[in-house]
């Protein structure tokens, strides 16, 4: 990310030349894209907020390309400018936090949505030791126009509630407030990459998976002040922000669907192996085996897929390290994998060459598809998942040289 830091005087708080002498406790950091109508009133309530609680701070204008006066108001009002060229919500936030200067950052957008001047429980949360502090906008208070009908009851709700899931994080009802608070060494330590809207997800899901401490407080959401559209468009965000999380949680996406799918497939299997099943009218046979066994291998596929994002995204930086993962993987190495996969590779090679056997027997003519596809299914099914094993053993192995 190429910034280019302009450091116009930074506003410390009541007695500003000996709050620029002592350490700088919080920073506000404040996106900004052509802002010019409303980045004034949000610089005025930030620095009302540092003088109402009497914070050592600083206020910070992420300009990420404005064309319009939001830079020189910043500087007028003794805001320091920081210009990110990558362009973003995501890159203009990364860029604010990166030049901060405060052991606590606090982030909102400059559209006046959010109100600076009510910033006492986030300062309160983060002196208690919290990394990441929330807004929750449904239980500080939704003005009226101020978010879409579809996404204050529908979209954010949702997406929360299935973040809430994923991520086993109750107590986060608001996944996309654009006001919180959080360390500064917090947010460098999450590693974040994101450069859109999903910003707001990703550092939620990082501090979650990285075992830090969270927790929210009410905040109230106002109409944007800007008069023109929103930089956020809804359904391509919305999109961005759901894909993102589906990305982060191979074992909700990957794992826990596979696991189930082999589970039903192996029971179908197992339970038309002995003959056909009736329940009623309806009569189940080989072509349901047929069925089960693809289940099987399927899932299989998704389980392996999932083991493989988990472990490229530790190996990669883009997930926290899994101690349990590494501890699993201790015992799970490529000679087992080879073992396993070449047992049932050799268990599936005999029962083709049983299938055979029965075939000559029938003199290489017709055969009864009911009773041969029992052991040609099985054995086929078999062989597939133990060539898949080997393979994926390899492939397991490749991928985590660097760390296990």
């Amino acid at each position: 990310m190429s910034i280019l830091d302009r450091d116009v005087e930074s506003f410390a708080g009541p007695h500003d030349l000996e709050g620029m002498e002592r350490q700088i406790e919080l920073s506000i950091v404040m996106p900004c894209l052509n802002e010019a109508r409303t980045l004034e009133t949000c610089i005025v309530k930030a620095r009302k907020a540092l003088q109402r609680y009497a914070v050592v701070g600083e206020i910070i204008v992420a300009d990420n390309g404005s064309t319009d006066e939001s830079a020189a108001i910043a500087a007028r009002l003794g805001a320091r400018v920081v210009f990110v060229e990558k362009k973003g919500y995501g890159s203009a936030l990364m860029g604010g936090i990166e030049a901060a200067r405060g052991k606590y950052v606090i982030m909102g957008d400059s559209d006046d949505s959010y109100d600076f001047t009510a910033l006492g429980p986030f300062i309160e949360k983060l002196r208690e030791g919290f990394d990441l502090v929330m807004g929750n906008r449904f239980a500080g208070g939704i003005k009226p126009g101020a978010m879409p009908l579809l996404n204050r009851y529908f979209g954010n709700p949702l997406l929360s509630a299935m973040a809430r899931l994923m991520f086993d994080r109750p107590q986060v009802h608001d996944f996309y407030c654009g006001l919180r608070g959080f360390t500064r060494n917090a947010a460098l330590g999450m590693n974040l990459r994101t450069t859109g809207m999903e910003f707001a997800a990703e550092m939620v899901v990082k501090a979650i998976l990285c075992g830090m401490r969270i927790t929210e407080v009410p905040t109230t959401l106002s109409p944007d002040g800007r008069g023109r559209p929103p930089h956020m468009r809804r359904w391509r965000d919305g999109w961005r922000g759901l894909r993102f999380l589906l990305l982060y949680s191979p074992r909700w996406v990957f794992t826990y669907p596979g696991t189930l799918l082999m589970a039903l497939g192996l029971a179908t299997v197992l339970w038309l192996l002995p003959g056909p099943r009736a329940i009623g009218n309806v009569v189940f046979d080989v072509h349901t085996m047929l069925f089960g066994a693809a289940g099987i291998i399927v899932g299989f596929q998704s389980v392996f897929l999932g083991l493989f994002m988990k472990i490229f995204g530790v190996v990669e930086g883009l997930l926290p390290r899994d101690h349990r993962l590494e501890r699993a993987l201790r015992y799970v190495r490529l000679e087992i994998g080879l073992l396993v996969g070449g047992a049932l590779l050799a268990i599936g090679v005999l029962l083709a060459v049983y299938g055979v056997s029965m075939w000559e027997a029938a003199g290489f003519g017709a055969l009864s598809y009911s009773t041969t596809l029992r052991v040609v299914i099985p054995s086929a099914s078999l062989m597939i998942l133990g060539s898949e094993i080997v393979l994926c053993s390899f492939v397991l192995s490749f991928v985590g040289l660097r760390r296990w």
